[in-house]
């Protein structure tokens, strides 16, 4: 043994690569060239993807055009299906930007540059299936047009109409009908619930498959290694959805595990097969999330997609993101705007010109805004149209238990003082 003192340990802690007034690198983020990544087969061991996990599946390059084994047989009508639902997306999240700042709704999250995934996705499921989305997944609803936009703004006002009655925050929807299950605000719970639900879905025979959905950030919580392990154990029907879009609240990704390694890789890690995706890419979006349903549906179990993409406004309207990063990153961000890459493959293609993408914008635009009118008719938080008081206290439990039934009219009394004061 050395006679020399040992060294000082150190601890490690990630810094992101760019900060305010410095341009940030992206050169950690692993890019693979459009149209080189391999499609495996549906049944192939997740011990063999390595490579997908990665890598970067990526169909279009930089001009528009769409190569390699990803590329997906989806019809012009498809593809202008696609491009309609992001850029409706993008004009409903600024609407609604705007109307908070109006003081119409207390709170809102955009999906701002990510817009093609969710949408994407939602192209590839089918009726039945369920979704455990986070708060960024708007996309999933405006693309099937399953619920009205101005049932979605009612939900964002708390108002009369909201379908929650004001037990949500905005932006957390609950739709069944759509399959889209209740977003929580406990950060990570929604993969477990989807690993069970999937579970569920097996146990009982049927046919309807699961897609449940994190943040990179979130994938530090328990929650997310539990429902790996129960994925992997059961073969459970699910696709696992983690959306890196390089930022938690004010943390960049490798605060939550993301430097020198994947976030796909962690699905190779627990035995489940595993696909890193371009998620600005929307063919390559579609192909991956087809892929992966697919495989479940087969009962060969689930796949973890991890979608590289860029936050490109705040994480939420409480958040100014000029404090901790860049503020031109989304300029720069290698993978671009997903609704200007899929413009431009249209447009490459002959099935698009910069007249339709301009009156579509505007007929998008009316659409959103008619919504917001029609909703605004049964009230907003500015003028105190809100769910009746007794909607605090029903449908909680079967029967309403006596403190309730007390807690109730106590609050009752207090309002008819108020009035009479």
């Amino acid at each position: 043994m050395s006679n020399q003192p040992a060294a000082a340990l150190r601890l490690h802690v990630p810094e992101p690569t760019g900060r305010p007034g410095h341009p940030t690198d992206f050169s950690y983020l692993r890019l693979t060239p459009a149209g080189e990544m391999p499609m495996p087969p549906l049944d192939c061991p997740a011990s063999d993807m390595r490579q997908q996990a990665w890598g970067l599946i990526r169909v279009m390059d930089h001009e528009g055009r769409a190569s390699g084994p990803w590329v997906p047989d989806l019809s012009p009508e498809q593809l202008e299906r696609g491009l309609r639902s992001m850029m409706k997306t993008r004009i409903f999240d600024a609407r609604m930007q705007i109307a908070q700042r109006q003081k119409k709704v207390s709170f809102y999250m955009q999906c701002l540059g990510e817009e093609a995934i969710a949408c994407a996705h939602a192209l590839a499921l089918q009726p039945g299936d369920m979704c455990f989305p986070t708060y960024r997944q708007q996309g999933l609803l405006i693309s099937r047009d399953d619920v009205p936009l101005a049932t979605m703004i009612c939900q964002l006002m708390s108002n009369a109409q909201d379908p929650l009655q004001g037990r949500q925050l905005p932006v957390m929807y609950s739709f069944r009908h759509a399959g889209f299950f209740s977003i929580s605000g406990n950060l990570a719970t929604q993969f477990s619930q989807a690993v069970g639900w999937a579970m569920a879905s097996a146990i009982k025979g049927d046919t309807k498959v699961a897609s449940g959905w994190i943040g990179d950030g979130s994938t530090a919580e328990p929650d997310f290694h539990a429902a790996l392990t129960f994925a992997h154990v059961y073969r459970a029907p699910v696709v696992l959805n983690v959306v890196n879009n390089q930022y938690a609240i004010s943390t960049f990704q490798a605060i939550a595990g993301g430097e020198t390694t994947t976030f796909a890789a962690r699905g190779v890690g627990a035995g489940i097969a595993a696909l890193r995706v371009d998620g600005n890419d929307f063919l390559a979006a579609y192909a991956a999330s087809r892929w992966a349903l697919a495989r479940a549906r087969a009962n060969l179990g689930p796949t973890l997609i991890e979608w590289v993409t860029y936050r490109a406004g705040a994480h939420s309207t409480s958040d100014d993101p000029a404090r901790y990063r860049p503020a031109d990153d989304w300029q720069r961000f290698p993978l671009g705007d997903p609704i200007e890459r899929l413009k431009r493959h249209l447009i490459v293609r002959g099935i698009w010109s910069d007249a339709q993408h301009e009156a579509a914008q505007e007929e998008l635009k009316q659409e959103v805004v008619a919504a917001q009118k029609q909703a605004e008719t049964h009230g907003t938080l500015l003028d105190g149209h809100i769910p009746p008081l007794e909607t605090m206290f029903e449908q909680v439990y079967e029967h309403m238990p006596p403190h309730l039934v007390e807690q109730m009219a106590q609050v009752r009394a207090e309002q008819e003082a108020q009035r009479h004061g």
